[in-house]
């Protein structure tokens, strides 16, 4: 894979900001990407979801701090420096918490597929499909489910796992 130098995407491709968490590469659409950070300083918040790891402050906006690798459902890893992708979801800031950051990769949608079911139900719920790239599976993430599990409505509460 190599770094995208003046790509734009047309109807036939896509740009996505690609990390990892442990040796899975995911990405996110380049447009839905405000910036990308170094190990941001993560203030705790009580009572909040083990995914919620707390509230950043970007330059005086708070953005709320999520660990992928929690809300996914990997093992922790202890003294892990994190990266951070900051999103505007639904009008607020989410510093998505990653291992590592990738390129930013052009992808053509002839490549795309749905989800296999063999996936995990706990990172695929949250992955709108999957490209297949020079021997590397990218999985897309869906900003739009993270924004419903972030804000649950009264009949989606028993989804939330609190610990």
């Amino acid at each position: 894979m190599s770094a995208a130098k003046n790509i734009v995407a047309d109807d036939a491709t896509e740009l996505l900001t690609t990390f990892y968490i442990g040796k899975d590469l995911f990405g996110i659409e380049v447009m839905k990407v405000q910036e990308v950070t170094g190990s941001p300083t993560v203030v705790p918040v009580p009572l909040a979801p083990k995914f919620v790891t707390g509230l950043i402050n970007l330059r005086g906006q708070l953005a709320t701090a999520l660990g992928l690798r929690e809300l996914f459902g990997f093992d922790s890893q202890q003294n892990s420096e994190k990266m951070s992708v900051v999103c505007r979801v639904d009008g607020n800031l989410v510093s998505l918490l990653v291992d590592a950051i990738g390129d930013v990769i052009e992808a053509s949608r002839q490549n795309y597929e749905s989800p296999p079911d063999t996936m995990p139900y706990g990172t695929r719920r949250f992955v709108k499909g999957i490209y297949k790239m020079d021997g590397h599976l990218i999985s897309v993430i869906d900003l739009e489910k993270l924004s419903k599990e972030l804000s649950p409505s009264i009949e989606n509460k028993e989804n939330i796992n609190l610990n």
